[in-house]
């Protein structure tokens, strides 16, 4: 199954979620899109579709939202799944909605929240001292999760059985 996997990733934890991704489906049969270089994607010529971000603020990216919206059609006729890159573990269900459209949600073959990381290396002055307030981690810390990864490739894989 040819796949499209269209993101968009602000410190890089989502192009690496991304990565990983590909590598379990298989090199030769995704093709990556970063939305911060390429927004227009002919859609038509993929079997399959997965859609990512990351959450800032409680929010994905508003790149992501506006694809989404922008091709709702397309995306409601093709195997789809949708994944988000977060670290506020007690808000995962709650972000996940935000970030989605209903309609697609419930229309996608896995939905999943696969962790995330605070790059404090990559973060301006002020994303710094958001992150140390809100969440109390004053240094660079990983935590994507790759059991759910491949949870969530066996899920989009998976013939519905």
């Amino acid at each position: 199954m040819q796949t499209a996997i269209v993101y968009t990733t602000t410190h890089g934890t989502t192009e690496k979620v991304v990565a990983k991704m590909q590598d379990l489906l298989g090199k030769q049969d995704t093709v990556t899109f970063n939305l911060k270089n390429k927004k227009d994607i002919d859609l038509s010529q993929f079997e399959g579709i997965i859609i990512g971000g990351s959450i800032h603020a409680g929010m994905i990216q508003k790149r992501v939202k506006d694809f989404c919206r922008e091709n709702m059609s397309v995306l409601l006729q093709k195997p789809l799944g949708l994944f988000i890159c977060g670290m506020n573990v007690p808000e995962y269900q709650s972000q996940l909605e935000k970030a989605f459209p209903e309609e697609l949600r419930k229309h996608a073959k896995s939905t999943k929240v696969v962790g995330g990381e605070f790059l404090f290396e990559k973060m301006n002055f002020f994303q710094k001292l958001i992150v140390k307030k809100i969440s109390g981690i004053k240094e660079s810390i990983s935590k994507i999760d790759e059991n759910m990864i491949e949870e969530f490739i066996m899920e989009f894989k998976s013939n519905g059985d």
